[in-house]
């Protein structure tokens, strides 16, 4: 298990930031505002306690509220979406595995939103369907 600080960036390094571990968890989303999104069958996220985030680079990141209660913090240069707060999970920052470099301190343990999973990518893992 990896332990210390995270870092993470958007595509084109307008957005930097870092965490400390340890993460609260880490899963695969399978909504279909996670496909919009992110246009992909599914989007693997890593949720940390929010206090823990600090930003080295944030003059490009803007906020699109998804749903009355949730946010969605992407790059308005690269267009990478990078967060996901909600007022569901207060203190949480949801951040996007793909945006992070390096390893991280757990893995993905199960599959959310199953129910809107697509049916043109087969998932070849053992972890739950939630």
């Amino acid at each position: 298990m990896y332990e210390g600080t995270i870092t993470g960036a958007c595509l084109c390094g307008a957005v930097k930031f870092k965490f400390q571990t340890p993460s609260i968890w880490c899963a695969h989303c399978h909504c279909t505002l996670c496909q919009r999104a992110h246009g992909a069958a599914f989007v693997t996220w890593v949720g940390i306690e929010d206090k823990t985030l600090t930003f080295i680079a944030n003059d490009t990141l803007t906020w699109y509220s998804s749903s009355s209660d949730s946010q969605r913090g992407f790059c308005s240069t690269c267009g990478s979406t990078l967060f996901f707060r909600s007022e569901r999970w207060p203190g949480q920052m949801h951040i996007a595995r793909a945006n992070l470099e390096g390893k991280l301190d757990r893995e993905p343990s199960g599959h959310a939103h199953w129910g809107t999973h697509v049916d043109w990518f087969q998932v070849g893992d053992n972890l739950p369907h939630l």
